[in-house]
């Protein structure tokens, strides 16, 4: 791995254990409305994002075509307010380990899904990792008790999963990470509220006490606007598919900060488990050693299995964030 491919790494890294992290703030919010605290969420990352969004982002906007506006709803819809109120639904007739399991099997898909939409095959290595990722996921988390809508809803978190990955590639090159966080951001803002009005009407929206106003802080400014952020930008030199071995860590971070507030504790089985993760993430990484020579897209520049950029005999220029 070179100094980019290592950035990437870090930066993937860093978003997925700012995520993991975020389910100890999730616990506070339960009796608070799901779509209004979504609104705000992602209301207030919009807000922060837009000054960091750089020079000419408004212009960049304009040149999207409808079919990549319709992309970006698409990508919030999916991976952003479905994916938050699919994991709900599920652990209302689910233990949380369940909807965690089927999540942890997201780099298994982008790593098999990614590829087939560039019209190439799967790197072996890569999807070698994401197998070993979503066993230590497994691990980590277990088995919980769950009937058939527990399962569907569980599934549904996958696809979200699978969805804030795949669905950003073709617009991470014209907008860059931090355009489109701000931009993904927005949409889900608007989304949330119309979710809100339809299903909670004049009570999805209320003032929260000072625990709910931290959690939300927090979701917002650290998970939302540095999680994507470095998300983002992660994938933009590492690609989606190395990118997602990362979301390994997201069970990791949870079982991890678990303890801290008393919803769970770190025994053998979390240790195996992070274990087999960052195997995984070690291997499909190319780590471990040098990956296929098979090119790598998922944002930026394209990239072969062994960190070095790609040359094709063009040049493309790299869009600096």
């Amino acid at each position: 791995m070179n100094a980019t491919t290592t950035r990437g790494a870090l930066l993937a890294a860093v978003a997925c254990v700012l995520v993991g992290g975020s389910f100890t703030a999730n616990s506070v919010l339960g009796d608070y409305p799901y779509a209004g605290g979504q609104f705000l969420r992602y209301a207030l990352a919009c807000l922060l994002l837009v000054p960091a969004a750089g020079k000419g982002a408004a212009g960049r906007l304009r040149a999207l075509p409808p079919r990549q506006w319709g992309r970006l709803a698409l990508l919030a819809a999916v991976g952003m307010v479905g994916f938050n109120l699919a994991v709900i639904a599920a652990e209302r007739t689910a233990e949380p380990a369940v909807p965690g399991v089927f999540v942890g099997c997201a780099p298994v898909a982008v790593a098999v899904l990614v590829p087939l939409l560039d019209g190439r095959r799967p790197q072996r290595v890569v999807l070698y990792g994401s197998l070993l990722v979503a066993a230590g996921a497994f691990t980590v988390q277990g088995w919980g008790r769950a009937d058939g809508t527990g399962i569907a809803f569980s599934v549904c978190a996958l696809a979200g999963e699978v969805g804030f990955a795949v669905l950003a590639v073709p617009v991470l090159r014209p907008l860059g990470p931090r355009l489109l966080s701000a931009t993904v951001c927005a949409v889900a803002a608007l989304e949330s509220a119309a979710v809100g009005l339809l299903a909670d009407g004049p009570d999805w929206l209320r003032r929260p006490d000072a625990v709910e106003t931290a959690a939300l802080l927090w979701q917002a400014v650290v998970v939302t606007v540095v999680g994507f952020v470095c998300w983002y930008m992660g994938m933009q030199r590492i690609g989606a598919e190395r990118a997602t071995l990362f979301s390994g860590l997201i069970p990791v971070a949870a079982a991890c900060t678990a303890p801290l507030v008393g919803t769970g504790s770190y025994g053998l089985a979390q240790a195996a488990g992070s274990a087999l993760v960052g195997l995984g993430v070690a291997l499909g990484s190319g780590a471990l050693g040098r990956a296929e020579r098979e090119p790598v897209r998922g944002g930026g520049r394209a990239f072969r299995g062994n960190g070095r950029p790609e040359s094709r005999g063009v040049r493309v220029p790299e869009t600096r964030e």
